[in-house]
Formats: C-alpha cells, structure tokens, sequence
C-alpha cells in the first residue's frame, strides 16, 4: 500500500516504521528537527521489543510531494485538526481513507466538515508512545491496538487492506461492528483518567487507594457514559464496572498526558477531553456538573505556562 502519515508523531510515527519494515511505501510528514532527522537518519522506533529503524519512501512538510495515497494515518493533535485536515486534500483519490487517531470523539466529524466525507473513516489508537527526540519514537508498554472503520463501521475493502496491512505487520488491528461505540468507551475511559489525574496532579494509585477520588473517577466515567447513551451510543450496560475493574490494573505511577503537560508548563488538550464532555453534553440536553469542573479547573493552563 502507500500510505502517508500526518503528522509523524507518537502514533503515525509507530505505524509508520512498523508499515515501512513491512514492504508498505510510506510518507511521513513532518516538520522540524524530527523531518530533518528521519530525512537524513531514518525514523527508529525504540520498543520493549528492540529498536527499529527505517528509511520512509517520502520524508516532507508539503504533502504535495506525495501525490494520491491508500490510506492517511491522521494522527495530530486535536487543535491542528483543522489546518492538518487541508494539508490532505493533495494525497487525496477517490478512495483514499483518512483515518483519525485522536483522543476524544469528534474528530471523525471535524474532519467529514472539512474533507469529502467519503474519504474519512473513524477510529482510535491504543498504544503509549511519544517523540523522545527527534527522528525516535518511544513506545512504553507492549500494548498496540488500532481500532477503525467506516464512518457507519460497514464492512469495505479499504478498510480490510488496511487492517491487513498493520496486522501483517506485527500490530492489532482488529474487526469491529461498531466503532462509534469502541471509540467513545475509549473516551468514557480517558475523560476520567486524564480529567482527575490532571486536576488533582495524582496518580493512578491515589485514585485507588484514596475514597474520595475513587468516588470522584467513577463519578466522571458515569456522567461521560450517560452523555454518549442519551446521544444513542450503544454502550455496554455495565462499561461503569469494567472501566473501573481496567483503571484498577492500570500502572499505579501512570498519569493522563494531560497531567504531564500541566507539570511541565505546555499547552493542555482539554477542550478535546473534559471541555468536550462538557460541550457535547448541552448537545444533549443533559448536566456534566463534574467534567465542567474539572475543565474550569484546568482552563486557566490551557495554554502553557
């Protein structure tokens, strides 16, 4: 296949070295530092597994180079979606598919607002993985899942091939039947984790050994499900107890991103996680009294130190 990733971060850069080992033509666009490493040094991928380093058929800021692809692997972060989501129109064909790896739940449809719709899929990332310096990827973890599918998660060919491909190279990418369902009991998941271990600066070991903010987490996963069931999400009856029962095994040193980037003085991702809950709800009809909380709380670093 050929395949562009947009933007080469944690994500598109994973895909991308394992997708290049492969045998699949691949584009990374990126910018920088990190484009002027992978042009000269190749992209390395530095996993539990081993390190993997691979030299992409195309390393560039003007998708223009790259002409029309299978697949885009949409990976940027949720406020450079609208600017990354014109910087495709160049690599598209008629059947090429734009698939969003983003946290949250809208990202599907902000791209369908500025892109065909026809091209644009659906999906998410289950994968830590990070720039550790330019032209490295760092993956934490063995875990690898990429979920995705049709907006209306009907079966299609891009799709398989897609899937085939990451699969045939050593990842997960599983079938789904419903990927609006998947992709937002990933969010019900993350509003939490990120929304409390940001604003309280805990861990996930002070969620669960701490009452209070055990209450306050599942608090959190209950009002984020509520707001996707009244919207008509087909979310598992019982996604409250099982997403407690995951956040139970989840490493208890680890932390939301988000709670990371507030340590660290950058720009937060809230409007796309606590701020989203919040505004989706009024689309609802229905309170969010906790994840607006915690989105006022974080709102005053919103943009870094």
């Amino acid at each position: 296949m050929r395949l562009a990733t947009l933007a080469t971060g944690g994500i598109g850069g994973f895909l991308a070295v394992k997708l290049a080992q492969s045998g699949h033509k691949v584009a990374t666009i990126a910018r920088g530092a990190h484009l002027a490493s992978i042009a000269e040094n190749g992209l390395t991928l530095d996993s539990p597994s081993g390190v993997e380093c691979v030299h992409p058929w195309i390393a560039t800021d003007n998708p223009s180079e790259v002409g029309e692809v299978d697949a885009i692997i949409f990976g940027v972060k949720g406020d450079a979606l609208d600017t990354a989501a014109r910087a495709c129109m160049p690599m598209l064909g008629a059947d090429t598919v734009v698939v969003p790896f983003l946290n949250g739940v809208e990202a599907s449809d902000r791209l369908a607002e500025i892109l065909p719709e026809h091209n644009v899929a659906n999906g998410m990332a289950q994968v830590s993985t990070t720039i550790a310096s330019p032209g490295v990827i760092k993956q934490t973890g063995e875990f690898n899942v990429f979920t995705f599918a049709e907006r209306d998660s009907r079966p299609s060919e891009r799709i398989d091939a897609l899937r085939n491909a990451i699969n045939g190279a050593g990842s997960s990418a599983p079938p789904t039947d419903d990927i609006k369902r998947d992709v937002w009991s990933k969010f019900v998941l993350f509003s939490a984790v990120s929304g409390v271990t940001a604003a309280s600066r805990c861990t996930m070991n002070d969620i669960k050994t701490i009452p209070q903010l055990s209450e306050l987490f599942r608090r959190v996963v209950s009002e984020t499900a509520s707001i996707g069931r009244v919207l008509g999400v087909s979310l598992p009856d019982n996604i409250e107890d099982k997403i407690w029962l995951a956040a139970l095994a989840l490493p208890p040193k680890m932390r939301a991103s988000t709670a990371i980037d507030l340590e660290n003085g950058r720009p937060l991702k809230i409007e796309w996680i606590s701020g989203a809950a919040a505004r989706i709800s009024k689309k609802a009809r229905i309170e969010a009294p906790i994840n607006s909380a915690l989105y006022a709380l974080l709102l005053p670093h919103k943009n870094g130190r």
